[in-house]
């Protein structure tokens, strides 16, 4: 038995979400499949965290157990030959049986990807929240996400559903820019994760960088829809409907239902996850 430390790419528009699911298209699902066709036996997937449906990612980590002979790199290549068009091993390397892809991480990145121009955007439609209301106050946003950095208790942006010991995190970089790109801001230079550019969606005439948002988040942890929540709860900020003081006073009620609503999954993105 070798166990495998992987790193996935995924888009997840046609997923269930991650974990196994009955009767459903989930990540796990396709990944262990292409695994038992290769190795003729059954295999084990866990991966860093259970993304939600719809929810993409640039660089998902996973431990993979399965019965073969076959070193990293050829067994890489083999998974991405039986993995359909929407999933990629972007690595392989064989661990120690002992790695354990959730309580061996030390943080992760997300970003999640708003379009808030004035027509509809047909050709990214399913890797952003295609914001229909208007034109968001970037400037609001940022003053009021100021508040969210550091460590607190975030169980007014956690969803109900996933046992946790603690709803305590620190969030150690939140940025919104405005025409930015994935994978730019703060602390998660240097670490070679994926860029996404926003003027790399803007092959047509009447496009503009400035009708897209980005924010990007990094944090030893995260709980049940947090980044979306909290990215529902700026957007009410940013337009208009809540003061820009109005997330700090969320924060500190400890209540879900002070919050603001839970962002599409679709703009989301898992970014990177770390390890020492």
């Amino acid at each position: 038995m070798k166990t495998f430390r992987l790193t996935l790419a995924y888009e997840g528009t046609d997923f269930a979400g991650w974990q196994v699911q009955p009767e459903r298209r989930t990540v796990q699902g396709e990944l262990e499949a292409a695994a038992e066709r290769i190795t003729g036996s059954s295999a084990a997937a866990l991966a860093s965290g259970r993304t939600d449906a719809g929810v993409h990612a640039l660089a998902q980590v996973a431990r993979l157990r399965a019965e073969t002979y076959l070193t990293a790199e050829v067994f890489q290549r083999a998974l991405n030959a039986e993995l359909p068009a929407d999933v990629a091993v972007l690595d392989a390397a064989e661990v120690d049986g002992s790695f354990h892809p959730i309580r061996d991480a030390t943080g992760k990145r997300y970003c999640y990807v708003i379009h808030d121009g004035p027509v509809r955007e047909v050709l990214r439609r399913r890797d952003c929240w295609d914001y229909r209301h208007g034109r968001l106050d970037v400037g609001a946003m940022q003053r009021a996400a100021a508040t969210l950095c550091g460590r607190h208790d975030f169980a007014s942006f956690q969803t109900a559903g996933a046992e946790r010991a603690t709803t305590v995190r620190h969030v150690r970089h939140l940025s919104i820019e405005r025409g930015s790109e994935v994978g730019q801001g703060g602390a998660g230079q240097g670490r070679g994760e994926e860029t996404v550019k926003s003027s790399d969606r803007l092959s047509a005439p009447g496009r503009s960088a400035e009708d897209w948002i980005v924010l990007e988040i990094e944090a030893d942890g995260f709980l049940y829809n947090m980044v979306r929540t909290i990215v529902g709860t700026l957007v009410d900020v940013g337009r208009g409907a809540q003061p820009e003081t109005w997330p700090q006073r969320v924060l500190a009620s400890g209540d879900r239902r002070q919050a603001g609503p839970t962002a599409p999954p679709q703009g989301l993105f898992l970014v990177r996850v770390d390890y020492t």
